[in-house]
């Protein structure tokens, strides 16, 4: 990679200065009009200003208009039109970057088949079909049909045609369908509706393959994402609720970066894996669909769903209103509710009044009965009504109206044939080299595919992206800035397929970039509401977040700045600093995940939201639809485009903040908060066990202790070097020490079942207690395991684990000549 040779070739500051300090200044192009680097280089808050004011809402809102002007899906047409967009920018003579290119890999993809498109039906014991799931979205806005737009599918769900009767699973975790299980009903064989949320989206059919279910379903819960919102008159294009047809499209593989070269770059050189033999994909075929489908699967097929008798009215179970399978309630009715909850049955002419009884009580065989307005047309009755329990007792029979069922025997047929195929995915990078220190890189970026339009998720992000590249590109060529430290801007692409390209790129930088990279800063979508701001990272950046918030206006209410708004929608109390902001932490639902995990890079994510006491919405309603058009964001998400600006302006606060000031502005003390939180939650919640099994949670505490100490004393010392002249190579050795330190906490077999996943205090967290991750899930297998099992040497292990990583955390806080 050229970008590689341009950050390499640099001359040592050994000769230069004599202190071994690697400077850029022979890297920079001859004749560059530039200022002379000086090594005490630090932020400018006049050049910082005048970034925040050349950052435009107009420039962002065009970047969108084009970015998410027609689908691009990772690796088709229309997305390498977009590599070559960025290209061209971050080229361009009048407000380019110093070097840009697009490195591709081979990298294994899914797609549905266009001659035989995926299907979903209800089918009678004939072979004839009794109804039929949409196959596309409705075409509400001109922009849900064409060539290019992909069929709703779940990426790397396994061609096949399972056909049997229905069950609903809730969310699909294994505790829905051992519940289902326990009532007595047959999951072999069965067909499994599910609601996405609660288990990832393979995780759905790996937990439904172990009961022996043949295909899973999968819609969104109005409940979950429009706050039961889902008439058409309620729902997108006349609000930004998700119409009954939208369909959320996703990965379904089970890890992060490409499939076949774990932890091998997707070069052509690289081993592969066997496809066929290849771990974490679906076990068995998976569709998702809308929940209007979902309706009248439920619906058509209510009077033999399996397990229905012992639904009990349960929050957090069901379709919209809450299910669940239990035979020790079974005194209670079942509810089957859309939209808005209440006694209502939403008909072609809007929701009217109705009743539903039962003959009998459910410990024997109960038959449904309703009491319906003679105005209602019945043969609409049976793909559009809902069922609303009245009364958790029984009452007497009344006739149903004349309605038709599905034959008892009736059964629902997935049809998929997605394939896999080798396909070229290239990411863009675009570099600014530094004046100073150009071999300490500092990581900005977002993905660029998208499942349909993506005008959120991601070209939101793209678009703020560019427009900082923009103004910071033309500070540089016209000569009055260039950064301490070198930048790297990247478009990733095939994230949506599991991260791909990112993880590519750290595959194959592995070294250089744990050596060398300060932080990464990823900005996805830029924005999903625009109430406030919300930001996830590790420990040491929160400062620096902090720092940039206070700085900038917020674009509503006037005269609180981003940082004052932020905490009046989301905050917690800090022993250190009384009530802050709350930082959230990172997952893996971004590319940060490969940096943060696998590389030990601080790293952040940063965006705009929405107003929580508003909306229970998990997401923004047209997440991977074909409703997430630039349409969509102008009229609903963000008019005007001041949250997207907010966002740049924060984000590029930050990356200015990282890339320019002579000390870095990780905060180390912070870490010690989360280190103190995590370790009272195990002596809380994890002690008593610990204690019945004879293991002690004192080495523990003792190297809390020491990283607090560790911390605070190089905090100390970061304060007496900045009241006074450093030397450059003590900034130096300090710096290192920062930047380093995110990396102390790797371990790549403390998770061996877990791939990439290497950070002992990020890791998944499977147990409920808010600690260490690798304590807390070791001691949450071994609860209910005999003394002196694999379980719990599994637990003494992680303890061991934990303790090593803090101790070595604070070697690297003492002063570097201490060894």
């Amino acid at each position: 990679m050229q970008w590689v040779k341009v950050l390499g070739g640099v001359v040592g500051a050994a000769a230069l200065l004599g202190l071994g300090i690697i400077l850029g200044h022979f890297a920079i192009p001859k004749g560059a009009n530039v200022p002379a680097p000086s090594v005490s280089q630090d932020l400018d808050l006049e050049i910082l200003e005048t970034v925040m004011q050349q950052l435009e809402a107009s420039r962002i809102r065009e970047n969108l208009r084009e970015l998410s002007r027609e689908p691009h899906l990772a690796s088709s047409p229309r997305d390498e039109a977009l590599v070559q967009l960025l290209l061209q920018r971050w080229q361009d003579p009048e407000s380019g970057l110093d070097a840009a290119e697009a490195p591709a890999y081979e990298v294994l993809l899914s797609f549905p088949s266009q001659e035989q498109p995926n299907h979903v039906a209800v089918v009678s014991p004939t072979g004839s079909v009794v109804f039929s799931c949409r196959q596309s979205e409705q075409n509400l806005t001109g922009e849900q049909v064409g060539p290019d737009v992909v069929p709703p599918y779940a990426a790397y769900a396994p061609p096949g045609t399972p056909q049997g009767l229905l069950v609903y699973a809730n969310r699909g975790t294994e505790e829905d369908f051992m519940n289902l299980q326990t009532q007595g009903i047959k999951l072999e064989g069965t067909i499994a509706l599910t609601r996405y949320g609660g288990a990832g989206r393979g995780a759905k059919a790996v937990n439904a393959a172990k009961y022996g279910v043949a295909g899973v379903l999968v819609y969104t819960d109005p409940a979950d994402i429009n706050d039961g919102q889902s008439s058409a008159n309620e729902t997108f294009p006349n609000s930004w609720c998700l119409p009954p047809s939208g369909v959320e499209r996703g990965s379904y593989y089970e890890y992060f970066g490409d499939p076949l070269t774990p932890y091998l770059p997707a070069n052509p050189s690289s081993f592969r894996l066997d496809p066929d033999a290849a771990p974490g994909f679906p076990p068995i075929p998976a569709q998702p669909i809308g929940f209007d489908d979902a309706k009248s699967l439920l619906w058509d097929l209510w009077p033999q769903l399996p397990g229905r008798e012992h639904w009990v009215v349960t929050t957090g179970w069901g379709p919209a209103s809450g299910l669940m399978a239990t035979s020790q309630q079974t005194e209670h009715l079942p509810v089957l509710s859309w939209g808005k909850p209440g006694k209502q049955l939403c008909g072609p002419q809007g929701p009217v009044e109705f009743h539903a009884h039962f003959t009998s009580d459910l410990h024997t065989s109960a038959t449904p009965s309703l009491e319906l307005p003679s105005s209602f047309p019945n043969q609409d009755f049976r793909t559009r009504c809902s069922l609303c329990l009245e009364h958790p007792s029984p009452y007497s029979c009344h006739s149903w109206p004349t309605l038709t069922f599905p034959p008892a025997t009736s059964q629902v047929n997935v049809s998929v044939h997605n394939r896999r195929e080798l396909r070229n995915s290239s990411n863009v990078l675009g570099i600014i080299r530094g004046a100073v220190e150009p071999d300490r890189y500092v990581l900005y970026g977002n993905h660029r595919d998208s499942w349909v339009h993506g005008a959120v998720d991601p070209s939101s992000g793209t678009a703020v992206l560019l427009e900082l590249s923009r103004v910071l590109g033309t500070l540089l060529k016209k000569g009055t800035w260039r950064p301490r430290r070198s930048i790297v801007f990247a478009s990733w692409g095939a994230e949506e397929f599991g991260l791909i390209g990112s993880t590519e790129f750290t595959e194959e930088f592995f070294s250089k970039l744990q050596e060398r990279t300060v932080a990464y800063i990823n900005v996805d979508i830029s924005v999903f509401a625009n109430a406030t701001l919300r930001a996830q990272g590790t420990p040491p950046v929160q400062s620096v977040i902090f720092a940039a918030a206070k700085q900038i206006p917020a674009p509503s209410p006037v005269g609180l700045s981003i940082y004052d708004n932020w905490i009046r929608y989301s905050n917690r109390s800090s022993p250190a600093y009384g009530v802050v902001p709350s930082l959230g932490s990172l997952g893996a639902g971004s590319d940060y995940a490969p940096f943060i995990h696998f590389l030990g890079i601080s790293s952040m994510d940063i965006a705009y939201t929405y107003d929580r006491s508003k909306t229970s919405a998990r997401i923004y309603p047209t997440y991977h639809t074909a409703f997430d058009t630039f349409g969509y964001v102008d009229k609903f998400v963000d008019p005007g485009f001041s949250s997207h600006q907010a966002v740049a302006r924060t984000a590029g606060s930050v990356l200015l903040r990282l890339s320019d000031s002579l000390f870095l502005p990780l905060n180390v003390s912070d870490y010690g908060e989360t280190l103190r939180s995590f370790l009272q939650a195990a002596q809380q919640h994890l002690g008593g066990l610990l204690e019945q099994h004879s293991i002690s949670l004192g080495r523990l505490v003792t190297a809390v202790e020491k990283f607090e100490a560790a911390a605070k004393a190089l905090e100390q010392h970061r304060s007496a070097l900045q009241k006074g002249s450093p030397d450059p190579l003590q900034v130096r050795m300090l710096n290192d020490q920062l930047m380093l330190l995110e990396r102390t906490f790797l371990n790549p077999r403390a998770f061996p079942e877990e791939r990439y996943y290497s950070h002992v205090l990020w890791a998944p967290r499977t147990s409920s207690v808010a600690t260490f991750p690798g304590l807390a899930n070791a001691c949450s297998r071994a609860m209910n395991t005999s003394l002196g099992s694999e379980a719990w040497a599994e637990v003494r292990r992680q303890l061991s684990i934990l303790v090593v990583a803090l101790e070595g955390a604070a070697a690297t806080l003492r002063p570097v000549a201490d060894l």
